[in-house]
Parts: C-alpha cells; structure tokens; sequence
C-alpha cells in the first residue's frame, strides 16, 4: 500500500509540476541514499569523462563541463529519475570520426565544431519532441544496436593502444594504428608502459574484489601523486597539462558555413544514437521501479542538456547506461544523485585543476582502454548466435563496419539494417492452416501445401499486417494451397484477426485474389476481421467485391454458414 501510495504521490506531481519530473517527490528516507550514490557517481564518472576526451579529441576540461550544465539541464527538465546525461564512448566516438576530417584535433577549430555539432543535436532532438518521435528508438533493434556498441568498443580499445605506451602515433583506420604503434614499440617509454599497467592491473582489482571501490579515481589520485612526487614530465612522461580552472565560459561557436552540412550528418547520427540508447535505458528503469516512462519529455530534456554542452565549451552529451547502473547500485532514486554530482564536479573545476595538471596521458588511456573493452559485448553476440543465428550476421555486419569503415557509417548502416530485420520478418509472416483435432476442436498447423481444414474448405490464418512487402508473399500462399488441394475447394475463409492495417498494394493484391479464386469456383470468405480494417475494406471497395455476407465476426460463424452452404446443396 505504501508503494502504491508513493506512486499516486509521484503520479500527482508531476501533473502538476512541469519541471522537476526527475526530482520530486523528495523523502527524507531518500535523499540521503540520493546524495550518497551522487557522491559514488562523482568519483567513478569524473575520471570516464575525463577519458572521453581522449576519445572525442577535444581538451581534458570539457570531459568535466559535461557533468556541469547538461547533467543540471537533464535532472531539471528530464522526466526520468534515474537517467544519468554527460559524456558518453558511442558518441564521443562519433563525433571524433566524423570531425577529423574538419580540423586539427584539438584546435580551437575543433572544439568550436563539436560545439555547434551539440547545438545542433539539441535542435534535432527538440524536432523529435516536436513530431513525437521518440518511438522511432524502438526501429534500432537490440541485434544491431549490440553490434554498433561492440564496434565502438574495439576500435576505442585499438585507438588507446598508442596512449598505453606514451607513443604519439595516429592512424586513419585500426589497422593502421595496431601497424602504427607495433612499428613505435622500440620507442615505448617504460615508465609510461608500467604506469598503464599498473592502472590496469588496479582497476581490474577492484573490479573483482571490490567492485563498488572506485577503483579508477584510485588509480588517478595515485598517479596524481606520484607524478608530483617524481617528476614524471621531466622523464618524458606525457602529462595532461594545465587545465583552465573556473566555471565554463558562454559563447556561440564560430563555424564556417560550408562546414555546417557535414556537421549536420555527425549531428544526426549522434542524435539517433542518443534517442536509442537513452530510451531503452529510461525505459529499462522507469519498468524496474514502476514509473511513468515519458520518451518525449525525455527528449526535452536530453535536448536542452545538449544545448548547454554546445553553448558552455563541450561536446555532445548522451543517456549513459553504466553511469545510471552506478547510481541504481549505490541506492540513488532521483535526479538529486545527479545534482549532488554536479556539486562535486563544480568543487573539482574551481579548486582542483592544478593536480590534475600532473596526471600522466598513460592514466586515460587505460582508463579509455579499459572502457572500450567494456563495450564489446562478448557475451551479447554469443547470446545473438545461438538463438538467432540470422540476426547474429547482421550484428557482426555492423560491428565490422564500424571498425574498418567508420562509426558514422555504422550507426546508418544499423538503422538500414533493422529496418531490414523488421520487413524480413514481417514479409515471412506465421501463416497456417485452421483444422479440427480428435476432439473436433480447431487448431492451427504450419501451412502444407495439399492441406485442407475440411472437404471443401480451407480456413487459412495470416498472422501479419498486410503490406507492400508481403503482398506476393500471400497471394503465392493462397493460390498454391487452392491449387494443390487434395480434393476441390469451396471456400476459402481468411482468418484475419491479426491483421489490424493493410496498405494499398494488399488491398489491390486481395482484389486480385478475390478475382482469381473466383474464376476457380472458390468464395473467398474474411472472418474476424477488426472494425478499423473493415472500414478500409469497404473504402478500397473490397467489400463490394467479396460480398457483404462474407464477412463474419467469428470463425465459428463462418463455419457455421459454410456447413449450411454445403447442406444446401446436398438436398
């Protein structure tokens, strides 16, 4: 009763606060769980952003700034209470790729780029909200969406392979890199090599002995350490540098307008992997707890959190599936874990910038390394391949993309994909053949040509909407089970109770049906099909053409009327 109570509560509120949907309720029974798994979220998350620099190829700083402004924008307009918004791999690997060809990583140039790239994912997302799109995450499938992600995190792991080792080397592709810092290798500083592993080996640690310990802050605090203690840079040891300090600046992005189409593309990308991946997160959680789950409120929010990314000096900001996992783990159920987070971060940026200054470049890179495995889903494509075997090419096709090819590419070719997926599934429809068991009960059996429901009669079920594509599909189906009948067929009852919409190439595909099994004898009969449907029957003139008496509400009716028909005749 309680749980239902605080529900009603949480139901109540937000009707009646348009802002704060992540937020309120507060309880103190709540808070203190919140402020705490802030806390937790802080110290994990400040050194991932950090390390999603190294990815995005923007400065150390507005790894930071992500936790600031769109982390605030998102816990105040969001609907979701437990959906975390900063920095994230997917995107951040999106935007470096289609950036590189812009301008110099790292530049001035580059970052005003990234910038207006969020302004205008905010402007994407808030035509999204707009036009209520945000179902459209739900043509993404879990398939290629595992597929893209494992992508990301191989070549994220093979970009950091150079960083591991203090090697300043690039690479247009992963296997120039790999062939790059292989051939770097006799250049390696050992120093930095055993810093990497041993921030490796520290993380794993903690991972499995530990695994609520921020092992990664560890690592940093002790490299921070350590490397003011010994002067690493005077070793040649690369180190991130002085780091301004203060709140992000507000300034619009200057760009030069021939850029701004290609902007557009890495902005649209980054916008549907924000909308997929935020919405089955949000989802995820809100169906955990019980909890509305409002997808284009949420796109409001994401859009306005992008908005401040593009106008306080960072980079595009997306829902983060393990952040919001490290807020649910340390008891966080509120948008307020995340406002104490930006409360940490906002004491990190004014007070302790000149530390970080010291941390070796070798740190994030097997923080970013260590990420990068994370994403590949091992486990997700084994899964994938033994119970879906199709599917599994499919997501192995997009993984390979985006290593060899480019993420951008990736993230299309996922969309193209699963929308592939979803015809090919609909053009292949469960289709059947209605018969009577031992007990004269009706059940359905796979279609076999030459099977007939009863002497004279076929009672065939489509299991399907019927549309352009699997148009041909049932009308090959209906002709071959007339044709190949075992005895001559009467009737042929479709039973229609799944469709629920046709298109105009079925209407004049069922036109065609309807004419041809005339000419062979047959009456074609529709039972159980929906009022809506019927309605668009009766538009496209295919209840003139079937006959209104040939239509039945039940099968039991349908058969009825046939037994009749048949009787009829045999007086």
């Amino acid at each position: 009763m309680k749980k239902l109570n605080a529900n009603t509560a949480q139901h109540r509120t937000k009707k009646r606060f348009r802002l704060f949907q992540g937020i309120l309720p507060m309880t103190g029974a709540t808070i203190g769980n919140d402020i705490v798994a802030g806390i937790v979220l802080a110290a994990l998350g400040i050194p991932e952003v950090m390390g999603y620099t190294k990815i995005a190829g923007t400065p150390i700083a507005t790894g930071l700034y992500t936790l600031i402004l769109p982390a605030l924008a998102f816990a105040l307009f969001g609907s979701s209470r437990h959906l975390v918004v900063a920095a994230d791999s997917a995107t951040a690997a999106i935007l470096a790729a289609g950036l590189s060809g812009l301008a110099v990583l790292g530049s001035s140039q580059y970052l005003a780029d990234s910038e207006l790239v969020a302004i205008l994912v905010a402007g994407l997302l808030l035509l999204a909200r707009l036009f209520r799109l945000g179902f459209l995450a739900d043509f993404l499938s879990r398939t290629v969406l595992v597929g893209f992600l494992t992508g990301v995190g191989i070549q994220v792991a093979i970009g950091q392979l150079s960083g591991l080792l203090d090697l300043k080397v690039g690479g247009n592709n992963p296997i120039q890199q790999i062939i790059n810092t292989f051939q770097g290798l006799p250049h390696a500083n050992p120093l930095a090599i055993a810093i990497s592993v041993a921030v490796l080996i520290t993380i794993k640690v903690c991972d499995r002995l530990l695994p609520k310990f921020p092992g990664a802050l560890l690592a940093v605090i002790v490299a921070i350490l350590a490397s003011w203690l010994f002067n690493f840079a005077s070793h040649g040891v690369m180190v991130v540098g002085s780091i301004p300090s203060g709140l992000p600046s507000f300034v619009l992005p200057t760009v030069a307008l021939s850029e701004i189409p290609q902007l557009f593309g890495i902005a649209l990308s980054c916008c549907i992997v924000i909308v997929a991946q935020s919405a089955a997160t949000s989802r995820a959680y809100a169906f955990r707890y019980n909890e509305d789950f409002k997808e284009n409120i949420d796109l409001e929010g994401l859009a306005l959190a992008n908005l401040a990314a593009g106008v306080s000096g960072t980079f595009v900001v997306n829902g983060s599936p393990t952040k919001t996992e490290i807020v649910d783990t340390a008891g966080g159920q509120s948008q307020v874990a995340q406002l104490t987070t930006v409360a940490v971060v906002l004491i990190v940026i004014l007070f302790l910038t000149q530390p970080i200054s010291y941390l070796p470049n070798a740190v994030l890179a097997a923080i970013v390394f260590l990420i990068g495995l994370k994403l590949i889903d091992i486990q997700g494509m084994q899964a994938i391949f033994s119970t879906h075997r199709d599917e599994f090419y499919l997501a192995l096709v997009t993984t390979a993309t985006v290593v060899f090819i480019g993420v951008k590419e990736g993230i299309v070719l996922a969309i193209i994909l699963s929308l592939i997926l979803h015809v090919r599934h609909s053009y292949r429809p469960h289709s059947a053949i209605i018969i009577p068991d031992a007990q004269r009960l009706w059940q359905a059996i796979p279609v076999r040509m030459g099977s007939v429901s009863a002497s004279g009669l076929i009672v065939y079920r489509f299991s399907r909407d019927l549309f352009y594509a699997n148009a041909s599909f049932f009308s090959e189906e209906v002709q071959n089970l007339v044709k190949n009948a075992e005895s001559p067929v009467q009737w042929f009852i479709l039973e229609s109770r799944a469709i629920t919409e046709i298109d105009y190439s079925a209407s004049q595909t069922i036109r065609d049906v309807v004419k041809e099994l005339s000419l062979q004898n047959v009456t074609f009969v529709v039972s159980g099909l929906s009022p809506e449907v019927k309605v668009q029957f009766e538009r496209d003139g295919l209840t003139d053409l079937i006959g209104a008496n040939r239509f039945f509400n039940h099968l039991e009716e349908a058969l009825a009327a046939f037994h009749e028909v048949g009787n009829e005749q045999s007086t």
